[in-house]
């Protein structure tokens, strides 16, 4: 087989024999796989759509992949997000760390990255610029929408996924040429109004569907073939086996696509958010820097338990459990009072 020098690799040359059975589909061939390695993906959120795009783009030869998750790995997580195992909740690993370890051993010759950081407004830009295409496998509305105004911004093409109990929905958007999230749905429900796989749940089944879609949607962008890519919002219902295409049109009054009004994104982002349906308070502060000595000195001196790792300290106080980032960043799990977390935050980590 020829082998292909990889601009983003790590390994610098690749058999293409890896992807021969790929290859071999016409649509593909040896130019599209060509074009793969030599193009860039974001794929914002690693659970349950995030490990099943990631896990198919590293196998498909997608020459980069930027992995960005907040959170880290539970027992909860198993059943639907194929990256992990038990091994890596006894490691205390983040999504995008134990993600990036498992990919690494699937395709070493493509350049992963890994940012454990939580996407908002200040930072989705630089995470963005100089992607060839969005991955959406978030569980939040809000992110959502601040991923359709920075594809529209930048001209990034962007691939919404969605699931809950047995049903998802897949829809691409190409700036301009597709209807943008806007178009769809111009106004964000109110937060509350909406189920979350934490209080309906989830099929694994339906998850797999959904991400492989998405990873099939990405291939036809990289490699220039968006005539083929899905015209509408595919929904699906695997329990009642119902597969429904629902036409779609560009709003040309649509505030973001139409009239390049960027409130989300221009919007400034607040440092405690209730993480819905998990029952959890982030604390994301302005403030960058931690003393991590200081912390745990002051954890040994309340004689409070912890555990600490490279990327995190985790310890527990009243009946919250506390996980320190190391930018700063905290996740407060079994409270969904920001006030009770913004004072926990201030009296065992600093303000």
């Amino acid at each position: 087989m020829e082998r292909l020098e990889i601009p983003f690799g790590e390994k610098g040359h690749l058999s293409l024999e890896r992807y021969e059975k790929q290859m071999l589909f016409n649509e593909i061939g040896q130019e599209g796989q060509k074009k793969l390695l030599s193009k860039k993906a974001v794929i914002i959120g690693c659970g349950a759509l995030g490990t099943v795009i990631s896990n198919n783009l590293a196998r498909s030869g997608v020459g980069y992949l930027r992995i960005i998750d907040r959170d880290y790995i539970e027992i909860s997580n198993l059943q639907r997000q194929i990256l992990f195992d038990e091994e890596d909740i006894e490691n205390n690993l983040p999504k995008a760390i134990a993600a990036e370890k498992k990919l690494r051993k699937i395709n070493s010759s493509i350049y992963i990255e890994s940012r454990i950081t939580d996407v908002n407004s200040k930072n989705i830009e630089g995470l963005c610029t100089g992607m060839d295409i969005i991955l959406d496998a978030t569980d939040n509305l809000q992110t959502r929408y601040l991923i359709n105004d920075i594809s529209i911004k930048l001209n990034i093409p962007w691939v919404y996924g969605g699931v809950i109990g047995s049903s998802g929905m897949v829809h691409t958007i190409i700036p301009h040429i597709a209807p943008c999230l806007r178009c769809m749905f111009p106004e964000m429900p109110p937060i509350g109004s909406t189920e979350t796989c934490d209080t309906v749940g989830v099929l694994n089944s339906i998850t797999s569907i959904v991400a492989s879609m998405e990873s099939m949607e990405a291939m036809k962008i990289l490699i220039d073939r968006k005539d083929a890519v899905i015209k509408g919002l595919l929904y699906m219902d695997i329990w009642n086996n119902d597969f429904e295409m629902i036409d779609l049109k560009i709003d040309k009054n649509c505030t973001v696509c139409g009239k390049n009004q960027f409130e989300i994104l221009n919007t400034t982002f607040d440092e405690a958010v209730y993480l819905c349906g998990k029952n959890s308070i982030q604390i994301n502060p302005l403030q960058k820097s931690v003393s991590t000595e200081s912390i745990v000195n002051r954890l040994k001196a309340l004689d409070i338990d912890y555990k600490q790792n490279v990327y995190f300290i985790k310890f527990n106080v009243e009946d919250v459990q506390i996980t320190l980032f190391y930018d700063g960043r905290a996740i407060l799990k079994n409270t969904s009072d920001i006030n009770r977390a913004r004072s926990l935050y201030a009296r065992y980590i600093g303000s």
